[in-house]
Formats: C-alpha cells, structure tokens, sequence
C-alpha cells in the first residue's frame, strides 16, 4: 500500500480509502490511486485486511441439499447472492451440508466468514433460535413461523397462489387443482411450500370453488400416476397450479397422453421463473419466482447490518401474475358463450 501511495503521490491512508470505501474522496485522486494500483498490480492481503479490520469479507450462503428440492432454482439464488456480494467487495463461501444447529455454530466459531444467508428455511426450523444467539449478523432466504429478533425476505407464496387460483376462477374454472412440491418437502413443513398451499386453500374456499391439492414427485412415471389418478377421481377439474418446476415438461407430455389439450381441456399455470415459464409450448401463465431480486436484498440487508444500519424486518416480495397462453376461459364457458 505505501508502494502505491508513493506512485500515486498521495497519503498510505488515501489509498486505503479508495480501497475501502469508508471515506468520500475527490475523483481525481481516486483515479490516481485506481490507476496506481493496477500499474503495481497491487492486491490486497486478505489474511492481513482481516487481522487488520475483524472482518475476513467473506458471506456464507447455507443452502442444505434435501430431498425434494430443486437444485437449478437453488443455483439461481446462490448466483443472485454471489453476483451482489462482489458488489460490496465479499466473497461467498457455500455450505450445502445438512448440519443443521451445529453446522452455523462450527461456521461461526471458525471466524471464516462474517455474516449468513440461510436457506431452506422450515416453519419451525431448529436453526432459528440459535440464529438470535449469534454474534454474527444473517438475513433468512425463506419464513419461519416465528419471525421475532429475525431478518428474513421471501416471495409472498401465500398472495402467489390466491392470484394462481383468483386468474382460473376469473375465467370460469370452477374445480382447481395444485399440484405442489415432492412430499418431502411438505413433510419438513418447509415455509414457502406451507404458505402456497393456505394461500390456495384460503383463496378456493373464497372464490366457492373446488380445490384439490397433492405432492408430486419429480419423475415421468410418477406424473403419470399422480395425475391419472387425480383427474379419475376428480373428472371435472379444468385449472391446474404447479409449485414445481421440474414436473412442468413431464406434465405437459402426460396431459396429451390423457387427451387434455392445453389450454382448451386444461388451463395450466406455474409459479416458477419467467424463463421457466417461456421456454414450453405453450408458454405459462405464471406468478414470477424471482430469484435475483431475492438473492440481490438479501445481501444487500446483510451488508446493512453489518454496516451497523440494518434492522430486523420481513420482506414479502409482490407477486406478480404474468398470463399466456396456457390459460383460457374454462370448457363449459365457452360452451355457454357459443350458445349465447
């Protein structure tokens, strides 16, 4: 650093200024320094920056690979959250053991990283207490169903599906299906799949419409069975919700088998990514999972907390509701509209 001082012909504390960002400091000597640095080639020791600040600007981003979940969505989040923490000059180390308890704690004691971003997160999840004892700040990718003392962000599942549920009603679908997460997930009483289901079943019983809900697991032949089975106990079903992502090509493939066109026989709408939703024929009505922005204010409140600004607060993301062309008025409507 003094190297670089001297080259610039400025102070060794105006370069860690500029390098830090603590300090305003005038453009000109800014691009002094800048041009300095990469002159020399200057890079910052990272073990002597941490003795230095406390800090080793480091994030751990904690998703456990469980059964039932989907590993490209998890990636997403994971790259939202790695793309934004170099922003505020932090790397991210990534966690994807199931520890549970003992993982935050063996992290937190290592002093490897500085702060958490937790995912996977159960309604009445073990970790969630020990998250309030820790010295170190962490923001929660996901709801408990006790949010006292925490930060945590998540899409408003719950609004997600009353908007699934209120578009098919709207166009005269009055026997609605969801077919949701693998049973693992639901077993594990994950939050944001327990909100998607009281958000449809709060939205069925006030719309007066029929609402049927099961888990379906991620496999072709278990597509096939879960959705034959459904459509002969329940003929006269015509809207379908998916809370997911990894059915959605088997689905399709299995409606034609059964001889439902979508979306004249069968209005099909997902809760899943915009591209998600583009990239089948036809393309989805859907409520947008929006990853990026999730992961984006996610670090950006961990980053405030440890700045010293950061408050504990619950951030529902809106969700917005997106139609195409796999949802249309429902068979029997059409019908009476060609009468009339």
């Amino acid at each position: 650093m003094a190297d670089v001082a001297r080259h610039a012909g400025v102070a060794a504390s105006t370069v860690s200024y500029v390098l830090s960002g603590k300090r305003s400091i005038s453009s000109e000597t800014r691009d002094r320094v800048q041009e300095a640095v990469q002159a020399l080639g200057y890079r910052p020791n990272a073990s002597a920056r941490a003795l230095a600040s406390n800090r080793s600007n480091v994030l751990a981003l904690v998703i456990p690979l469980r059964a039932g979940m989907h590993v490209p969505v998890l990636m997403q989040f994971a790259t939202a959250v790695v793309t934004t923490a170099r922003r505020f000059d932090h790397d991210v180390l990534l966690l994807t053991a199931d520890e549970g308890r003992s993982g935050l704690e063996r992290v937190s004691q290592s002093a490897l990283v500085d702060a958490l971003v937790v995912m996977d997160v159960e309604l009445h999840d073990e970790r969630v207490p020990l998250l309030r004892e820790l010295p170190m700040p962490s923001v929660l990718i996901g709801i408990p169903a006790d949010t006292d003392g925490l930060t945590c962000i998540d899409l408003d599942f719950f609004a997600a599906a009353e908007q699934c549920v209120d578009h098919l009603t709207d166009l005269g679908h009055h026997s609605i299906a969801l077919l949701g997460t693998p049973s693992a997930v639901y077993a594990r009483q994950t939050g944001f799949a327990h909100r998607t289901l009281a958000g449809f079943r709060a939205a069925t019983e006030r719309r007066g419409v029929v609402g049927i809900e099961t888990p379906c697991e991620p496999a072709f032949d278990a597509v096939l069975g879960t959705v034959g089975e459904l459509l002969e106990a329940h003929p006269g079903i015509t809207g379908l919700v998916v809370q997911n992502e990894p059915i959605i090509g088997p689905l399709l493939d299995v409606l034609r088998r059964l001889g439902r066109r979508v979306p004249e026989d069968m209005s099909l709408m997902a809760i899943c990514a915009d591209d998600v939703a583009e990239r089948h024929v036809p393309q989805l009505s859907s409520v947008t999972l929006p990853t990026e922005e999730i992961g984006q204010q996610a670090v950006e409140a961990l980053i405030g907390k440890l700045e010293g600004s950061g408050t504990s607060t619950v951030t529902l993301v809106p969700a917005r509701l997106t139609a195409r062309a796999s949802t249309c008025a429902a068979p029997e409507t059409q019908s009476d509209r060609t009468t009339a």
